[in-house]
């Protein structure tokens, strides 16, 4: 009785959520930092088939992982659940099911890196020198896939119990190591897309056995978890199901931008470079969001584990306000400083001067996308995954109208028009269904 009680007497305050938000927006940064690093240790061999190799691999890797990011959101809001119920026992088996799931995926995702490399080949079509070195990186990245879906488990455990510094720091060891061995290993000792390579392996491995001794050294001093409990088939089907669902969100959201890509293509190859500058403006903005979205997921799945409602308001309100003001910060910074950003990502003038122009669009994405990320945040921790799929799968729909409608007519302006009514269907229509959802779940 006494844990229920704690558990419900947690207050959301703006403190609880920055906590939260501000070492894991700082973690998410690290990630494209780490991308930047890789560009630049194969752009200085001086070699455009290898640079492209690697995009491309990148590119094959990051919708083949992006399929399995259930596994860091799906275990964060189980987690957080559990220590809303005050539950420690449960805590521990969500956290053993995620690493079982991870562990299985990721060894068959190993023993397909040759197919997937394949696959990946065959669906680039490009030059042969390019299609080798995106082979060579696929094979030698894919070997970490159960140390990167294991590390998935970690961080999602981590953000369940709120520990948004112990996230940042074992985010840090990651891409830390991942930097450090890429300009070793590809710069200093020539192995170039293969050093990259090796060095996500490394990092991944390094990374996952950190996180494994801290929860493993907890788990130890905690109550002991019965074996069956792990294995529970309920439990384990509704983890499936959960993740069945942020999987197909992630699929669409995919769809999405491969769509919006593809439309830029028939405008010219200057306006498909131009858009993909100003995409890095957009993911710029998402990832000091998504800080704020991880609070949601955490401080809501909490709520709803000790069935308080206010607490849930409470968190609802000021990751939302918190989420608006930088959003709107955003927007004024890239608005004020984009011309320069876009200097700095492109050397081609032409490119240049067309990003220019569409640049106020992708600076206010962060505007219209803020109410996406959070209610995104909200429903995960809430486990709402099923609402969540269904939005999103309306979102698409009427994005792909809006793109037919208004790409046509207005040229690369209604193709950026149209992905501004994709994000705001996907934030208005999970509010909608977020005032239903509260009325029945307290």
């Amino acid at each position: 009785m006494s844990a229920t009680a704690n558990s419900r007497s947690f207050v959301v305050t703006n403190r609880s959520v920055l906590a939260i938000a501000v070492p894991m927006t700082l973690a998410y940064l690290t990630t494209p930092l780490l991308g930047i690093v890789d560009t630049a240790v194969v752009g200085q061999l001086g070699d455009a088939a290898l640079l492209g190799g690697l995009a491309a691999g990148a590119l094959v890797f990051d919708v083949v992982f992006t399929s399995f990011n259930f596994l860091r959101s799906g275990t964060t809001g189980l987690v957080a659940q559990a220590v809303g119920r005050g539950d420690e026992l449960e805590e521990q088996a969500v956290f053993w099911r995620a690493v079982l799931i991870a562990v299985v995926a990721g060894i068959v995702l190993a023993a397909l890196a040759p197919l997937v490399a394949i696959a990946g080949q065959w669906f680039m079509s490009a030059e042969p020198r390019v299609s080798e070195a995106m082979a060579i990186y696929i094979r030698i990245r894919l070997l970490a896939a159960p140390f990167s879906l294991i590390n998935y488990a970690i961080l999602g455990y981590v953000l369940g119990r709120g520990e948004g510094g112990l996230g940042l720091m074992l985010q840090l060891v990651l891409n830390g190591i991942n930097i450090a061995l890429c300009i070793l290993l590809g710069l200093e000792l020539g192995w170039g897309v293969a050093g990259v390579a090796w060095a996500t392996v490394t990092g991944e491995f390094v990374a996952m056995l950190l996180g494994l001794a801290i929860i493993g050294r907890r788990f130890w001093a905690a109550p002991r978890l019965p074996r069956h409990r792990i294995l529970d088939l309920s439990a384990f089907l509704r983890m499936m199901s959960l993740n069945r669902d942020i999987m197909i969100r992630s699929f669409s959201l995919l769809a999405a931008f491969a769509l919006f890509t593809r439309q830029g293509a028939q405008f010219g190859t200057v306006t498909l470079a131009a858009n993909a500058v100003l995409m890095n403006v957009f993911l710029i903005a998402g990832y000091f969001l998504d800080g704020f979205a991880t609070a949601a997921e955490q401080l809501a799945g909490r709520a709803v584990g000790a069935r308080a409602a206010m607490q849930f308001r409470q968190a609802v309100r000021l990751t939302l306000l918190w989420g608006f003001g930088l959003a709107a910060t955003a927007t004024l910074v890239l608005l004020l400083g984009g011309t320069d950003l876009v200097a700095l990502i492109t050397t081609s003038q032409d490119v240049r001067a067309i990003a220019d122009i569409y640049l106020s669009w992708a600076a206010f994405t962060a505007l219209s996308g803020v109410l996406a990320f959070q209610m995104d945040g909200v429903f995960i921790g809430a486990t709402w995954s099923r609402d969540m799929r269904n939005m999103m799968l309306l979102s698409f729909l009427v994005f792909s109208a809006a793109l037919l409608i208004l790409a046509p007519a207005f040229g690369n302006h209604g193709l950026w028009a149209a992905l501004h009514v994709f994000l705001l269907v996907r934030g208005f229509s999970l509010l909608t269904i977020l005032r239903v959802r509260m009325r029945t779940a307290f």
